[in-house]
């Protein structure tokens, strides 16, 4: 090895500090070219119409544009939360992520538990492609699946009811069997995506780790539980407060296409109620102040959820 391939054998272990943050981006440079293009949709699609928040504090005309609507200050939050039909919204949106976080978070996790313990190659790899497809199936077809399934009329689940002598139910009409169907819903169509990233931390785990608690008589269950779930537990934590962050936004698509005036009690959320009042009704400037309320109550929970888990003793950041 010649005296200048030892210099740059040694650069590379000389800690940034030591060289300077100048020289570790030179010697990095390539990594930073490619945060380039996440950089720029972070800033042009995220950061850039923030300034639009302020349209949540005036009486915002499309005829005078922003700058020149007149301030009304916080009149929309006052009239926000006066109205009964924010507590109703509100209600609805947390039953719903409530259902999602009790039943739809662990669900990847047993998962991809249940895969790990699978030995057959074949059949774990076949099993993923089949869990993963519902994925890719936009809300809009899945709805017409999902009422086709659930018509009164045509529906599987209706002739079921109708040859043990039940009378057919119409599922999407009923609020007690709404939540229960879009939640189900959800669960279907995204626990393939979380069981491969689950499955991906578990290929993480040291496979000496099993082979010593084996020496040590222990049972499958007892590795499941004293190395496989410690060993993505960061994981865990790190999704939960990522879902904990958007506990208000329950998605618009899949409710818009599926709720209906005699559900609105119970489904009606502060997607669909924007849409109404801000798109339909035409009050943009209300409709922003429902957002600017859902963004800040999301950064809050971020952050009392980041904090619970450093109580925990996982400092993951």
């Amino acid at each position: 090895m010649s005296h200048t391939e030892a210099s740059k054998h040694q650069l590379a272990y000389i800690p940034r500090q030591e060289i300077g943050l100048l020289g570790y981006m030179r010697k990095h440079i390539w990594l930073y070219v490619f945060l380039i293009p996440g950089f720029a949709y972070l800033m042009v699609f995220k950061y850039v119409p923030m300034f639009g928040i302020i349209i949540a504090f005036k009486d915002f005309s499309i005829v005078r544009g922003i700058w020149e609507s007149s301030w009304i200050g916080f009149e929309n939050f006052a009239y926000l939360f006066e109205s009964n039909s924010f507590y109703r919204v509100l209600r609805n949106s947390l039953v719903l992520s409530f259902y999602q976080i009790a039943f739809g978070f662990p669900a990847p996790i047993l998962l991809a538990v249940m895969l790990n313990e699978v030995r057959s190659l074949m059949f774990k790899k076949v099993s993923q492609t089949i869990l993963y497809l519902p994925f890719f199936i936009s809300w809009v077809v899945l709805a017409g699946m999902i009422i086709n399934f659930l018509s009164p009329s045509t529906g599987p689940i209706n002739h079921l009811l109708k040859d043990f002598g039940m009378n057919p139910i119409s599922f999407l009409l009923e609020p007690d069997y709404f939540r229960s169907i879009i939640v189900l819903a959800e669960i279907w169509k995204g626990v393939g995506w979380g069981t491969i990233i689950y499955l991906a931390a578990m290929a993480g785990i040291d496979p000496s780790l099993y082979e010593a608690a084996k020496m040590d008589g222990a049972s499958r269950t007892q590795q499941i539980r004293h190395i496989t779930l410690p060993g993505i537990y960061s994981t865990i934590v790190v999704l939960l407060i990522l879902q904990t962050g958007s506990v208000l936004e329950n998605g618009f698509e899949q409710i818009f296409l599926l709720y209906s005036p005699p559900t609105y009690d119970v489904a009606d959320v502060f997607e669909t109620y924007t849409y109404r009042v801000g798109l339909i009704d035409g009050r943009l400037s209300f409709a922003a102040a429902v957002g600017f309320f859902k963004a800040a109550v999301g950064l809050v929970l971020i952050i009392i959820a980041n904090r619970i888990a450093r109580l925990f003793g996982n400092h993951i950041w």
